[in-house]
């Protein structure tokens, strides 16, 4: 007899004693060990009087939430024991895994059995539990669970959910309970600019509950890589900072000191809060990992910095007199500075914050990969030895040019190392000599110091080195020279030149002319960035916005850079320089905006002058916009382009010329400022109704009057015509509180702004985007994907960026095409868009062999590429995207979806190109798929003969309204109608071979007049009887810029 039968008798003479005692009781008897399907248990019951046995399973979650599920019940009568063998059907998310009918199971603790009697009273009210047993079963872990398999059939919504990756790869839904707010470098320029961070609440209910309960007892770490190259310019400077929902500073908030402490500050309950100093300094050009540890009131500042010969660890702690605060999903975390406080100057490592850990412990011998690969101190160790031999130089020269004896130029130069605390004779007797590889910088420091007879800086070497560079390369045809003048631009970047800091980035990055070398290319553009270089600062704003060259992709970081720019942008309009021209955006392809371009001796710029003289005011217009912001080819020339302005305002009263002239002399641009004059062609302008002159006098009455009420008049009348500057001069004003009778409101200044922005203005775009990306609490969510949109748009309206711009296409018409090749490179890899284009245009016609063939097919792909992805990119990219996938770029095999996919996205921008690519494919056999009909709108064709689908490609070819394409799609179509017409009558009429011929030419005249004109049905129906006689005739077709149309009238 076996235990569990031995067990049941047992439990039945209990049961039976019981009865006689009047007593309830319920007893499973075999229950289950672990949840599984079918499982069955066996319940001996017995009741004094008439009873319900129920049984239940007990659910507990992680959370602490208890759900009961109601297996069975039955009823119980007063008598002897019995015994009642129970199926268990369990809830299917217990015992099988989730298939997309059953549903998934997360935060489920324990399972238990639950057996008990109960009786109920006369209002169906329950009383107390008479009776109860309980089993716990063990749940199984999910892998390890069956698959049920389900008696009806699946519903086909089910099955696709069945196919994705999710059902495939379980896994605990992710939380970032480790979060990486920074997983790469950061270049801080110490200005009002930083990465903003925002945490979301966890989507587990038992983290978020714990999560909720730490807020008044804080138990988390914050790691901080961070590396300085000099202390703050004003009493504080931004590493670190929280600011809440209210915009005031919360816990943690790390800043850092002028003499280089670290200041804490931990906020508490009632709006106290604490402060202290680190006991150590933070020591400057070292990469040290800051730590911050909160547990409860002890507050952890930790410092390890790597130094090649030690690593020290330093401690601050800290215990608060009040109760620490922090919710970390409350406003926002900033990484450098921010709006109320400049960052650090340096650089910023990975910052890493672990939410529910608390760690005092630094792991000093874990260094962050980014930082060694990008090897920034290196750089730096190399770049103070070149600094200091470029200064024994140059210092040597100077001497060497005021004593005339060899031996007078030595003491010189002996003292001189004294002074620098140098003991080293025997440099005194080899100065002059170099290294094989600084030569040249040598030889370029030797001729400076003759030509202006004394000591010249080291940036002013290293701008003669950058001029030397681009010397060499503009004589270069072919990439085989940068290799060689590459050392050149490192030197001078090491030597303060951020130009040369650039273009060595470009060319790491790119490989052009040598290897890629994607980690020195990331170092010389954070070296740039730093320096505050706009070229610099909009590459890695483009790097971080895609996610290129293994960067990880980060709208907050991007944001970071372009904002920098942006706000620089805004600042250097109003401070026009030579070194600025205004962005043009050029394309190549487009020669019709070539032979706009002009000079001071071109023939179209002496004919606006001729016009301006004859009093045309849109010639004296024309003249002074291009003088003054430098475009169509000229060169910025303030002072000529203000004689235009006053010309047109005072001579022609000209509105335009005279609210451009007051412009100018309110600003002083060129001009002394003169403002009661400024104010009078601005009102003289306003009477003609010209809306800027509207603007700009609330300006004035704003800026100088300080008459608010007429101010706003202004600019509400201006605002109703369309201003973009009176949508933003109004937002100012309900920003700051200065809107008459109105208390400030951010909400609805943020509405003007974004007005002002969808009406193009800069400044607009760079105010809405900087509340994009902290947000409104209450009224406006982060939105930090469309926020660096808007500050890419802005930054790209830099006069810098023009510059290079200018320089490329100046270049281009020049046919010095490698060196136009290298400038629009530098702004490509800045993320301009015409730019990518014209790299990829010259690549393609590669004029003269610079590029080797494979080398130019691989710089169409990736800028071509790059192209299409831009927001509004040119459909000819679409067009030579397409062509790349159909032939097969370099080792890429064809691939003729996607290069319908091309020319369907060029078609759907009315590029006749795309639809003529479209009927090509269809004619060489390849079955357009269902998707690209619908998106054409031609899912009706899907399965119709090829002919129809090949009539409505050629239709909308012809129809685009291209005057160049018309005539070849024509042709295309007619082509067409005659394989339909050869088709449908070939077979059918039979007659003589003469009467076949007049039948086809009365069939075809009747049918021509559907596809040509007049004159394009007659020279068809001559071509074709030619054909039908047998005779050649030979079309030449002019004015086709489709690039196979020749192949179709040949055919």
């Amino acid at each position: 007899m076996d235990f569990q039968t031995v067990n049941r008798y047992i439990c039945q003479l209990c049961l039976s004693m019981q009865i006689v005692w009047a007593l309830d009781e319920v007893t499973l008897m075999n229950p289950p060990v672990q949840a599984l399907p079918d499982s069955k248990v066996e319940i001996l019951y017995s009741c004094v009087e008439p009873a319900t046995v129920q049984l239940d399973c007990v659910v507990y979650f992680e959370i602490g939430r208890i759900s009961t599920f109601l297996l069975t019940q039955w009823t119980c009568v007063p008598g002897n024991p019995d015994v009642k063998t129970v199926k268990l059907n369990l809830p299917d998310w217990l015992v099988y895994q989730a298939d997309g009918i059953v549903p998934e199971t997360h935060g489920v603790l324990s399972c238990t059995l639950q057996a008990s009697v109960r009786y109920r009273g006369f209002d169906d009210t329950e009383k107390p539990i008479a009776a109860q047993d309980v089993a716990s079963l063990q749940l199984k872990p999910f892998f390890s669970r069956p698959v049920k398999q389900h008696e009806l059939c699946t519903a086909w919504s089910k099955q696709m959910l069945q196919l994705t990756p999710e059902f495939f790869q379980k896994q605990c839904p992710y939380e970032q309970e480790t979060v990486h707010l920074l997983s790469t470098i950061y270049a801080s320029t110490g200005e009002t600019f930083g990465v903003i961070k925002t945490l979301d609440p966890f989507r587990n209910e038992l983290l978020e509950y714990l999560r909720l309960k730490a807020i008044s007892f804080p138990w988390c770490t914050l790691s901080i890589w961070v590396f300085v190259t000099s202390y703050c310019q004003k009493s504080m400077c931004g590493v670190f900072h929280h600011i809440d929902s209210h915009d005031n500073y919360a816990t943690p908030t790390l800043l850092l000191t002028d003499s280089g402490q670290l200041h804490i500050q931990i906020s508490g309950d009632s709006e106290e809060s604490s402060a202290f100093l680190s006991t150590f300094k933070v020591p400057l050009r070292e990469w040290c990992q800051l730590g911050v540890t909160l547990q409860g009131r002890t507050v952890t500042v930790s410092m390890t910095c790597i130094d090649t010969e030690q690593r020290a660890i330093k401690f601050t702690e800290y215990t608060l007199r009040h109760p620490a605060v922090f919710d970390d999903t409350d406003g926002y975390f900033v990484i450098g500075g921010g709006k109320y406080i400049q960052g650090v100057e340096g650089y910023f490592g990975p910052v890493v914050y672990h939410r529910n850990s608390a760690s005092s412990h630094v792991k000093s011998d874990f260094i962050p990969d980014i930082i060694k690969k990008v090897n920034l101190t290196g750089w730096l160790k190399t770049c103070k030895e070149f600094r200091f031999d470029m200064t024994v130089k140059i210092n040597g020269f100077s001497t060497k040019a005021k004593q005339a004896a060899e031996s007078e130029t030595c003491d010189a130069l002996h003292n001189w190392m004294l002074k620098g605390e140098i003991l080293t004779n025997q440099q005194c007797e080899l100065w002059e000599e170099a290294a094989p590889h600084r030569r040249q910088a040598a030889k370029l420091a030797k001729l400076l110091v003759l030509k202006y007879g004394k000591a010249v800086s080291l940036p002013a070497v290293g701008r003669a080195l950058y001029s030397l560079s681009l010397h060499k390369l503009r004589r270069a045809s072919s990439t085989a020279v940068v290799s060689r003048i590459l050392p050149l631009l490192l030197q001078a970047g090491c030597l303060a030149d951020n130009q040369a800091l650039h273009m060595s980035s470009v060319l790491l990055s790119t490989g052009l002319g040598v290897q890629s070398q994607h980690n020195k290319a990331l170092l010389l553009a954070l070296l740039g960035a730093q320096n505050d270089d706009r070229l610099s600062l909009l590459h890695l704003g483009y790097l971080h916005h895609l996610g290129l060259h293994g960067l990880p992709r980060d709208p907050d970081l991007a944001y970071a850079y372009y904002a920098n720019i942006a706000k620089q942008t805004t600042v250097d309009r109003h401070n026009p320089t030579p070194n600025q021209t205004f962005v043009e955006a050029i394309y190549l392809n487009n020669d019709e905006t070539l032979n706009l371009q002009t000079n001071e001796d071109h023939h179209i710029f002496q004919w606006l002058k001729l016009q301006a003289s004859r009093g045309a005011a849109e010639a004296e217009q024309t003249l002074a916009r291009m003088l003054f912001w430098g475009q169509q080819g000229l060169s910025p020339n303030i002072e000529e382009a203000v004689k235009h302005y006053r010309r047109g305002a005072i001579l022609l009263e000209d509105p335009v010329s005279m609210y451009d002239y007051g412009i100018i002399l309110l600003q002083g641009h060129g001009v002394e400022k003169d403002i009661p004059k400024a104010v009078t062609f601005l009102k003289k302008a306003m009477e003609q109704d010209f809306v800027p002159a509207i603007n700009a006098l609330a300006w004035y009455y704003e800026q100088f009057e300080h008459d608010y009420n007429q101010a706003v008049q202004l600019w509400e009348k201006a605002d109703l015509l369309g201003s973009p500057d009176a949508a933003f001069n109004l937002g100012v004003m309900y920003s700051q509180g200065l809107y008459p009778g109105k208390p400030a409101n951010q909400y609805v200044a943020y509405k003007y702004y974004r007005k002002s922005a969808e009406r193009a203005h800069i400044k607009g775009a760079v105010q809405l985007a900087e509340i994009w990306n902290s947000g409104i609490p209450g009224h406006v969510n982060r939105y930090p994907s469309d926020a660096v949109l808007w500050v890419k748009w802005a930054a790209e309206h830099n006069g810098y960026l023009g510059s290079i711009l200018k320089k490329a296409l100046d270049s281009y018409l020049k046919s010095e095409m490698f060196i136009s090749l290298l400038y629009y490179m530098m702004a490509a890899e800045s993320g301009y868009a015409p730019a990518q284009f014209n790299v990829a245009y010259i690549c393609e016609q590669n004029v003269g062999s610079s590029l080797d063939p494979a080398d130019a097919a691989l710089c169409m792909w990736r800028y071509y590429n790059l192209t299409i992805e831009s927001q509004n990119p040119d459909t000819y990219a679409f067009i030579k995207m397409g062509d790349l996938l159909y032939e097969g770029c370099d080792t890429r095999e064809k691939d003729l979806f996607s290069a319908a996919q091309m020319y369907t996205m060029a078609a759907l921008r009315n590029n006749p190109q795309g639809w003529y690519n479209l009927a090509l494919l269809s004619e060489d056999g390849f079955r357009l798929p269902l998707s690209i009909l619908i998106e054409l709108s031609l899912s009706e064709l899907y399965l119709a003969d090829n002919n129809l689908l090949l009539n409505a490609f050629y239709k909308r070819c012809r129809d685009s309204g291209d005057t160049d394409s018309y005539l070849p799609c024509s042709l295309a179509l007619f082509k067409v109608f005659l394989q339909s017409f050869q088709k449908d009558y070939g077979a059918a009429v039979k007659p003589s071979a003469g009467s076949s011929k007049v039948l086809r030419a009365q069939q075809l005249r009747r049918g021509v007049g559907q596809y040509c004109d007049e004159k394009e049905a007659a020279v068809t129906l001559i071509w074709y009887s030619s054909v039908l006689s047998g005779s050649v005739l030979s079309f030449n077709v002019q004015g086709c810029g489709l690039c196979r149309c020749a192949e179709t009238v040949r055919s």
